[in-house]
Parts: C-alpha cells; sequence; structure tokens
C-alpha cells in the first residue's frame, strides 16, 4: 500500500554525496510537516560514530536512515555497506508507523545502492554488532 508521499531531490542529493562523494556517513530522513514528501533531517559528519548515529534517532518517532556501515572481515579484510534502516519504535504513536511504513517504498526504491536493509522497532536491534552480524552475512 503506498501513501501518495513523494520523496524530496534533496534525499537523492545527500544519498548520491554519502555514497559517491563519502561527504557523509549516515542521512536520516522523515517526513515533512505536512506529511506530503519525505525530506533530510540530518547528515552525520564523515567522522561521525555509530553511536552518534544511534542518538539521532529519536524513541518515540519514526524515521528512515542510510549509514555506510564499515567493518572488518574474518580474515582482516576492511569492508563497508551501505544500509538502509526502518525505524519504528515501540513507543511511536500508531498512525505514524502506519503513514511511515506505507511511504517507506516510494524512499527505498529510489536509493539506488543499497547493501543491507534493518528493520528496528527497539535500540538493541540496531545495536552495532546486531547489525555487523546481518551485514556481515550480507543478509537483509
Amino acid at each position: 500500500m503506498a501513501s501518495g508521499v513523494g520523496v524530496n531531490s534533496e534525499c537523492l542529493d545527500a544519498f548520491q554525496e554519502l555514497k559517491l562523494g563519502k561527504k557523509s556517513k549516515y542521512i536520516v530522513f522523515t517526513l515533512s510537516q505536512s506529511n506530503t514528501e519525505i525530506v533530510v533531517e540530518k547528515k552525520g559528519a564523515t567522522t561521525a560514530t555509530y553511536d552518534d548515529f544511534i542518538a539521532d534517532l529519536p524513541e518515540e518517532d519514526c524515521r528512515w536512515a542510510v549509514y555506510d556501515f564499515d567493518y572488518q572481515t574474518k580474515d582482516g579484510g576492511q569492508r563497508n555497506k551501505i544500509t538502509f534502516y526502518s525505524w519504528s519504535p515501540d513507543d511511536a504513536k500508531v498512525k505514524r508507523k502506519m503513514l511511515f511504513a506505507s511511504s517507506k517504498d516510494a524512499l527505498r526504491r529510489s536509493l539506488v545502492g543499497i547493501a543491507s536493509e534493518i528493520q528496528g522497532t527497539e535500540f538493541s536491534e540496531i545495536a552495532y554488532d546486531s547489525v555487523l552480524d546481518k551485514v556481515s552475512r550480507g543478509g537483509n
């Protein structure tokens, strides 16, 4: 079910900067105040940590995010995967959760080059080790 929400062109520009230019570590997306389009809420500096990223996700509201996830393989190789997050905490209002769920595909389809997808309803599901496990297996 699509919500009819559009994706602001700034979202695509920010994603290209992260993916190709490595000008940010992560992007947090939200709905505009009118709930008519998806907009960039915040871009994390290239020096930002995973903890900085998690701190930018609200405890009681939904967000989408993209994070350039760096990790080391078992044989010591350095890898990175651009990971898409759907953040819908248990404490968010039901109407908000429904709107974010129905709008996700518009954003997700417009971001070409996502390697992994994470869905989180509580912080333990998006903890670094939990995401590392999913990303390093190559699964979604």
